[in-house]
């Protein structure tokens, strides 16, 4: 009868220590909290839901434009030797081999980059209009010729004329736009082409020039080193 007893009393203390232990415990108040805690939310409970947010501008949406400008720098990534040889390709979608390439590659790779195939649609126009082309007063062509054709500046430079926007030559940086075409004279048998990309200059209203002039496709800022020759901008309908 004692063990019991006892044994009874051990558990009433037991019992009544855990007590006072969960008592101290639960016994804490606002005033004991952090203040941080203290204060009203700013967030739950706001029937507004007025929710503070850092202003931030929304991202705008990438243009043609800004994504032809995106291929032509991405173009600037790839190892390409300056090569004008003929090299007779598939058509339509057919290209020279990855690692060689002139200017007007740059331009052709670019816009295929964005599942624009140039030599399809100048081979189809030429195909039309092929007296309104310089190809018989320049190479002596006496028919289309989807293999070259596409690959000559005289020819895009008639392309962008027929089916794009002929812009205004200038000396103004401003007036030439990401995503616009550019040709110039090097010399009296030599023309060149490039792209105008996303990419700032030591001037700020100038834009970096994505191109191949010798040494593979890459980034100069040549918009006035040469005497430009055509302002085109082209977007297929």
């Amino acid at each position: 009868m004692k063990k019991i007893l006892i044994i009874v009393l051990f558990i009433i203390i037991i019992s009544l220590t855990m007590l006072a232990w969960w008592f101290y415990h639960t016994k804490q108040t606002k005033s004991d909290l952090p203040s941080s805690l203290n204060k009203p939310s700013e967030t739950i409970g706001n029937i507004n839901n007025d929710i503070p947010t850092q202003d931030t501008a929304p991202l705008k949406p990438k243009t043609f434009f800004d994504k032809l400008s995106d291929a032509a720098i991405e173009r600037t990534l790839h190892q390409v030797r300056y090569d004008p040889k003929y090299v007779r390709i598939k058509y339509p979608m057919g290209d020279v081999p990855a690692n060689m390439g002139v200017c007007t590659d740059v331009v052709i790779r670019s816009y295929r980059k964005l599942g624009i195939d140039l030599q399809q649609l100048v081979h189809e126009d030429i195909s039309k209009h092929f007296n309104l082309y310089p190809a018989k007063k320049i190479w002596g062509s006496v028919k289309p010729d989807s293999n070259i054709d596409h690959r000559r500046v005289y020819n895009l430079q008639t392309f962008f004329k027929r089916h794009g926007e002929t812009l205004p030559i200038t000396d103004n940086p401003k007036d030439y736009k990401v995503g616009d075409i550019v040709t110039w004279q090097i010399t009296p048998k030599f023309p060149h082409i490039g792209i105008v990309v996303n990419v700032g200059t030591d001037n700020p209203n100038r834009l970096m020039i994505s191109h191949n002039i010798g040494e593979g496709p890459k980034l100069d800022d040549i918009l006035f080193a040469f005497p430009i020759t055509g302002h085109y901008r082209y977007q297929p309908k």
